[in-house]
């Protein structure tokens, strides 16, 4: 139910703020609303707007997808608000260092809920390597995919020039990791266990 919230609330505000650009600037991440005004809501908020339908699909489909498999992860061990606790973390958490690096930039801006999406998927690999990812359309075991996203989410940082926040994607993926095995420290050994015992999908 929580991801079925999260998904509802942010295709709406994402697709009023298409049209209302006063509303994409309340919400978006833009760092001199945070050290003049203190908007620190930005920080969670920024998750809510998209650039694009696109954008938007990509981040609601993932999220549908491996959300409902740890919403039920997180809601066993932390109760009823346990996931939504994570995704909120999980949007702060993978903004932070974009905003340190950028918080005397005012031309800086970012959106999306890509980071919370990326800790979401990597928690899901950590509890189910083996599981079946699709790559665009092509399928792959989870393990295979999370090499493929740092892999290629470091390059395109290094390289820049997209428009696109890999910095957020790659702390968001960190989080995920990091936040579930302090969870469930036996997740880990679980998650070795796993890797030691690859299987066809």
């Amino acid at each position: 139910m929580i991801t079925l919230l999260i998904i509802l609330a942010t295709c709406v505000v994402s697709i009023v703020a298409f049209r209302n650009h006063r509303l994409m600037d309340d919400l978006i991440l833009w760092p001199p609303a945070l050290s003049r005004s203190r908007e620190y809501y930005r920080l969670v908020t920024y998750g809510l707007v998209h650039a694009d339908g696109g954008h938007l699909f990509f981040n609601m489909i993932s999220l549908y997808f491996a959300g409902r498999i740890m919403e039920q992860f997180f809601t066993a061990a932390m109760g009823p608000l346990g996931f939504l606790t994570f995704y909120i973390g999980a949007l702060v958490f993978s903004i932070l260092p974009s905003y340190l690096a950028n918080r005397r930039n005012a031309g800086y801006r970012s959106l999306g809920a890509s980071g919370a999406v990326s800790a979401i998927l990597f928690a899901f690999i950590l509890l189910a390597p083996w599981a079946k990812i699709y790559l665009i359309v092509i399928p792959m075991p989870a393990i295979l995919y999370a090499v493929l996203f740092v892999v290629y989410s470091i390059y395109m940082d290094k390289r820049g020039g997209d428009n696109v926040n890999h910095s957020a994607h790659l702390w968001g993926a960190l989080y995920g990791v990091l936040f579930t095995i302090a969870l469930r420290p036996g997740v880990l050994l679980n998650f070795i266990a796993s890797l030691s015992q690859p299987r066809l999908f």
